[in-house]
């Protein structure tokens, strides 16, 4: 007999016979949004996507079990393909009843009530790396192809001083004009998390949960300027207030989350760094190290020199 297992939070209940499993369902005790496996399964799925299997669509109670108002036997292909209308409403594309893959992830409807786990200022810190990288490497290219391209221009009819002078000129701009372009689309994107940020598993989202607008992760980006030049505190301020925000954060009503906060599946929200921060940070520590390292080298090398 196929033995399955469904999660009730954090916890695994189980193992279930078929039967036993179809009696919970009956008695509300887990819904068609339930994350479900058996041997076979190469990973958690939703109970929608089991319930042909389990037979769910001719139970006769299961629609006054989620008390939604849809009827499993009589609409299962809209049900199925998530196109059922929310209760109360004349339509709509999005269905409490489509899979975990398209519903619950990065830009999924916002689910007030539940526990979110704010991001810690170690995660953050290890997304900021990422992204930092990212954004260095990307303009030191775009930058020197410019570069190169005006001092040729140039040449013959400047002084090597003002191509320098407008080289860097031209640099500073366009920095911020691929950071601003960089974290407002990506924070008010469905996602709401920068690439960085994804490989952390965190997001950015409004207090409330709802999706940053674009120009409020305009306003965001230079509004961390602020937490930078007062020596760096406004940053630092997320390892301690209570939403572990920083001062941009708090001036633009914005909160940095798991990225299953918010969701049907808040459940999988994690409270631990995780592995993906864990390396970033012992790479980044490793890299600080290295530079300071060669900085006292190179300083001891022009010292020597010098004397």
């Amino acid at each position: 007999m196929t033995e399955w297992y469904y999660a009730d939070g954090q916890d695994r209940q189980g193992p279930l016979m078929v039967e036993e499993l179809r009696q919970r369902f009956q008695r509300g005790e887990i819904s068609l949004t339930t994350l479900v496996w058996r041997e076979g399964y190469a990973q958690w799925k939703a109970l929608s996507e089991a319930v042909e299997e389990l037979q769910l669509q001719n139970l006769t109670s299961a629609a006054s079990n989620l008390g939604s108002g849809f009827d499993l036997r009589g609409d299962y292909t809209a049900i199925d393909n998530g196109t059922a209308p929310l209760p109360g409403t004349a339509g709509g594309t999005y269905s409490p009843y489509t899979a975990p893959g398209a519903t619950a992830s990065y830009g999924s409807a916002v689910v007030s009530g539940g526990e979110v786990v704010y991001a810690g200022f170690w995660k953050r810190v290890a997304a900021y790396l990422v992204d930092y990288i990212l954004l260095t490497v990307t303009s030191a290219i775009i930058g020197g192809v410019i570069g190169g391209v005006m001092g040729f221009a140039m040449a013959g009819g400047s002084s090597a001083s003002a191509i320098e002078s407008a080289a860097q000129g031209v640099g500073m701009l366009l920095g911020i004009i691929i950071g601003v372009a960089y974290y407002a689309s990506f924070h008010s994107s469905r996602g709401g998390a920068t690439l960085g940020k994804m490989v952390v598993g965190i997001k950015v989202v409004r207090s409330d949960g709802e999706r940053l607008t674009l120009l409020r992760a305009i306003g965001r980006y230079f509004a961390a300027f602020l937490s930078g030049l007062i020596l760096c505190i406004g940053y630092l301020m997320a390892a301690f207030t209570d939403r572990k925000q920083t001062l941009h954060d708090m001036i633009c009503d914005t909160v940095v989350v798991d990225r299953w906060a918010f969701t049907e599946q808040s459940h999988l929200q994690r409270h631990e760094l995780g592995t993906a921060t864990i390396v970033i940070l012992v790479l980044g520590g490793l890299l600080t190290v290295g530079m300071l390292v060669l900085a006292v080298a190179m300083i001891g090398i022009f010292a020597s020199s010098m004397s």
